[in-house]
């Protein structure tokens, strides 16, 4: 009679064990891929910028060329 009681409660308590282990994997899991993702946007972020930088440059280049601004 205990050990019947015994397992109605250890089986639900295993149960609840393996779940959180899941949602654990789960989780770090998660954190990887937010953590690629904020590096993957810092790497756009300068790539923009340094587009910006370089279209800049090149517009100051061309008006130099074509004599649109003084030296």
């Amino acid at each position: 009679m205990t050990a019947d009681i015994a397992s109605l409660v250890l089986e639900p308590m295993r149960a609840i064990r393996t779940d959180l282990a899941e949602l654990k994997s789960h989780g770090a899991s998660a954190n990887l891929q937010l953590a690629s993702m904020s590096q993957q946007l810092g790497a756009l972020t300068t790539a923009v910028y340094g587009g910006h930088s370089e279209r800049a440059d090149l517009r100051r280049r061309v008006a130099r060329r074509l004599e649109l601004v003084d030296d």
